[in-house]
């Protein structure tokens, strides 16, 4: 935007451009007031106008602020901005975090406005932002060299059982773990026959880590090894048997409720994780382009980082990355092959 003469300014200032914002104030010889540029008072005929570059430089030649547009002031996406970021730092520096209607009214905003704000500058709700800081730290306490018992106190959970509660049924396994490439961490897998061919299946005490499709059970079990170098990888038992047959069902029958339940213990960044939950909320038997789940997330300008993180999912169906399409409905990508990638869409079609 060129604002280098004041023909511009003034076509500027006629047309109330937000991006003008901050660039300049204008002063009108017949009122003594001056404004920011996207005031709603009434248009100024251009002869009566002069330009200044501050509410300062203004006010020196004699001119007094508008009580309605209040020039002295940040405009008010920047007063937003720093709402919610002073909200955010509120968030970072408690042990343990605010509720909402307490961290709203430590900002001067409503809790509903708040939630709203904070999720459409942020991409999460003040609660997951909490959430991903406090398992943050934890990780950060790990490779410090704490134990496991001492980071979770560090974090700020009141209790192991607090930190296991809240954390082992969402998506995440630690980022220490995965960073050490998988040292410490047991998990058990196996492979399966589906309508797709061989499923790999691998869990950890808290849940499903890994579901790949492949051909080959030797090509899926280096696979995971080669994600997880240095885990120990021990054969099936019946818990994991039991898992790997619900998989089954939800490749083969399509099986309605199976997926919602499934406890998945998977490791990705804020973000990923935020792209992983709105997957899931895709119902069976629809699509998503992946515009639209930028949106979702609050994201809208994300969208190649929603292709990149649909790309990482490593639970084929139980995150069905498969229901993300591209805007004029072509398949897209699919980790596991197109052909499969048609294959679920068309068996979620067929049964609705």
């Amino acid at each position: 935007m060129h604002l280098s003469t004041d023909l511009d300014r003034y076509h500027a200032l006629r047309t109330r451009d937000g991006r003008a914002e901050g660039r300049f104030f204008y002063a009108v010889a017949t009122t003594g007031v001056y404004c920011r540029p996207t005031c709603a008072a009434r248009l100024p005929r251009p002869e009566n106008v002069a330009f200044y570059r501050t509410s300062q430089e203004a006010e020196a030649a004699g001119f007094r602020p508008c009580k309605r547009c209040r020039p002295r002031e940040l405009p008010h996406a920047q007063r937003l901005a720093q709402v919610v970021e002073a909200a955010r730092r509120l968030l970072e520096s408690s042990e343990a975090p605010p509720r909402l209607a307490a961290l709203a009214a430590r900002v001067g905003l409503s809790a509903h406005y708040l939630h709203r704000l904070f999720k459409k500058q942020v991409g999460m709700t003040p609660r997951q932002y909490a959430a991903a800081r406090r398992l943050a730290r934890f990780g950060a306490e790990l490779r410090d060299g704490s134990d496991v018992t001492t980071a979770i106190y560090a974090a700020g959970y009141s209790s192991s059982s607090r930190f296991y509660e809240a954390e082992s049924g969402a998506l995440g396994m630690l980022p220490a773990e995965v960073a050490r490439g998988g040292r410490g961490v047991e998990m058990r897998a196996t492979v399966a026959r589906c309508s797709l061919g061989r499923v790999l299946v691998a869990a950890t005490a808290r849940g499903v880590s890994a579901i790949a499709f492949g051909d080959s059970d030797a090509v899926l079990l280096e696979e995971l090894r080669a994600r997880f170098p240095h885990a120990l990888i021990r054969s099936s038992d019946a818990a994991l048997d039991a898992l790997a047959t619900r998989v089954v069902q939800m490749v083969d029958d399509d099986s309605a409720g199976v997926a919602g339940d499934l406890p998945l213990d998977l490791m990705g960044t804020a973000f990923q994780q935020k792209v992983w939950r709105a997957l899931r909320d895709i119902p069976r038997g629809a699509t998503a382009s992946y515009a639209d789940v930028a949106r979702a997330i609050g994201a809208p300008g994300a969208v190649r980082a929603v292709g990149t993180a649909c790309g990482k999912n490593p639970v084929a169906v139980a995150v069905p990355c498969h229901r993300v399409v591209r805007q004029d409905g072509a398949l897209g990508g699919y980790r596991w092959g197109l052909a499969r990638k048609q294959a679920l869409l068309a068996k979620e079609r067929d049964r609705g």
